[in-house]
């Protein structure tokens, strides 16, 4: 699966054809160069490993400064592997946007916002306890009941309840590309992608 490595910049929209708005989020997609490649007979398997975004010579080990030596290039802060790329690549080759066409689809994983800790109407849609005209006190956004009787006189695994919510790994597809700004490394996909801005995408056609 052919893709790139990127950083979300934010959201925007645009007009179409028609005149009609379309909201869609401006992606960074690379310039990503290939620092390794696996190969079935070394590796057990046939994958491309990108970096993207350089980083601090001094802020990286002595075997990663080696790693990226052999491809050419300086430190990398992202590596992604990408199995079964559609093109064939060697080490050292940079990949940009161009890699995209405008109004195919894509899928663009990243990691969600970190919301902290939430309850259970925020985190898992809950209505609360009773309504406020039935003497709930102070109890609206309560979870109710989370266990049985004396018997099994525990709570099951996977109850859901209030807790961590975001920071997750989401991927959201079939994206359609509207637009491929080659010279400033940008493309526009249509609707919202996962991330706050200038944190990391993956994203794979």
């Amino acid at each position: 699966m052919s893709g790139l490595i990127g950083r979300k910049i934010g959201m925007t929209s645009i007009f179409d054809e028609n005149g009609k708005n379309i909201p869609c989020t401006v992606i960074e997609a690379g310039p990503c160069v290939v620092t390794q490649v696996r190969t079935k007979e070394v590796d057990g398997y046939e994958a491309l490993q990108l970096g993207f975004d350089d980083k601090n010579e001094k802020h990286s080990t002595k075997a990663a400064l080696g790693h990226f030596k052999k491809a050419g290039t300086v430190a990398k802060k992202k590596v992604v592997e990408f199995q079964d790329f559609a093109t064939e690549q060697k080490l050292g080759d940079i990949l940009d946007v161009t890699v995209f066409e405008e109004g195919e689809f894509v899928d663009v994983q990243g990691v969600s916002k970190g919301k902290g800790f939430q309850g259970v109407v925020k985190r898992h849609g809950f209505g609360g306890v009773g309504q406020s005209t039935h003497g709930q006190h102070n109890r609206l956004r309560a979870p109710g009941s989370v266990g049985a009787s004396s018997y099994p006189s525990r709570v099951f695994k996977g109850m859901r309840m209030a807790g961590r919510m975001g920071g997750e790994n989401v991927k959201v597809q079939n994206l359609r590309v509207l637009k491929v700004i080659a010279d400033k490394n940008l493309i526009l996909v249509k609707g919202a992608v996962p991330g706050h801005n200038n944190s990391y995408v993956i994203i794979q056609k």
